[in-house]
């Protein structure tokens, strides 16, 4: 290779790398969206390739229908959840005159046994500050939610009309040997497929265990406390507790000092360990990801990518992991055999 065509070469691998960072950059706010229709791709891409290559249907009328098929049974159901827990808070009815007189209780002990003085006129100001943002923040997510739906349906559809030469596509420009390229396709399908069916489902059986025990000790609005512990399953370690926790605290508040002793025993010895088996049992059913990949990959994948982190997060780890593994073998391991040899 003479100099000229090295210079074009680099100049164009330089060209797509900042291009491709530029759009990555600007595409951000459009990730859930973009991530969700890759999600909902594979989910229903061997309907899609039996429906256009083994029954010989149009790709147009084969993409409307895997499109409506999504609309149906992933989009309507999301966004009727998200708009019911939105109606839902709207509404709710806490005894506040009750809860500010216990809290004023908890507050003179505070004060007496360390002096600290918790409703101050600073801690007020800052919680005053701190209300208008949550705000904010709710209205810019549901905003954010309705546009990444559309963004979602439309890039579904034209990756659908793709299909397999999209997928023929990627897998030319995949940097590994036809093994390794196989090896990774099949982890990406694996882990999208798993986390895809596999969250959903131990959030809604974590969310009806977590009912039950809302409806046995009297919480306040319990539908709305059970659909908020569905997905709070999301969140690793602390999870569920960040529902359930709070709600003991208040009915302690309140004086029900007997319903919030027995829902935090309920909580910890029944919501806990329903979750630690249902886990485990969709883990030995689909794909058997190390607990620490899922940990860490929802945490990462969440800040990176929002709510679809939960499925990307531990697939990006995971991808990262099968490089190095390959990397090892095809250039480490090869070194040592040769240098023996």
């Amino acid at each position: 290779m003479n100099m000229k065509e090295q210079y074009w070469r680099y100049s164009l691998v330089a060209i797509i790398l900042v291009l491709g960072i530029i759009l990555f950059l600007k595409a951000i706010p459009f990730l859930g969206g973009l991530l969700g229709a890759a999600t909902i791709y594979i989910l229903v891409r061997k309907q899609m390739l039996y429906l256009t290559e083994k029954k010989h249907y149009r790709q147009g009328l084969v993409a409307l229908l895997m499109l409506c098929e999504a609309i149906l049974c992933f989009l309507i159901p999301i966004s009727l959840a998200v708009w019911l827990l939105v109606d839902k808070i709207q509404y709710i009815n806490l005894d506040m005159s009750a809860l500010m007189n216990e809290a004023q209780h908890i507050v003179d002990l505070i004060q007496d046994k360390t002096g600290y003085n918790v409703l101050n006129k600073d801690n007020l100001v800052s919680a005053a500050a701190v209300l208008p943002k949550i705000g904010q923040a709710l209205m810019g997510s549901i905003s954010s939610f309705a546009v990444n739906v559309v963004v979602l349906i439309f890039v579904l559809y034209f990756m659908l009309i793709g299909g397999r030469k999209m997928e023929d596509y990627i897998y030319d420009i995949l940097p590994f040997n036809p093994e390794n390229k196989s090896n990774v396709l099949s982890e990406i399908n694996m882990i999208v497929t798993s986390n895809a069916i596999g969250i959903p489902l131990l959030a809604i059986i974590q969310g009806l265990v977590a009912l039950i025990g809302y409806f046995v000790f009297k919480t306040p609005d319990p539908i709305l406390f059970g659909f908020l512990t569905c997905i709070a399953t999301i969140i690793p370690i602390v999870g569920t507790a960040l529902v359930w926790f709070p709600l003991v605290l208040y009915m302690a508040l309140t004086g029900d000092w007997f319903n919030a002793i027995g829902l935090t025993i309920y909580a910890l010895v029944v919501i806990t360990n329903v979750d630690n088996l249902v886990r485990l049992v969709l883990q030995k059913k689909m794909a058997d990801i190390h607990p620490l990949i899922t940990v860490f990959g929802v945490v990462i994948g969440l800040s990176l990518f929002g709510f679809m982190g939960i499925i990307f997060g531990p697939l990006l780890i995971s991808v990262f992991l099968l490089c190095v593994d390959i990397f090892k073998k095809e250039y480490l391991d090869n070194k040592k055999q040769k240098t023996i040899s």
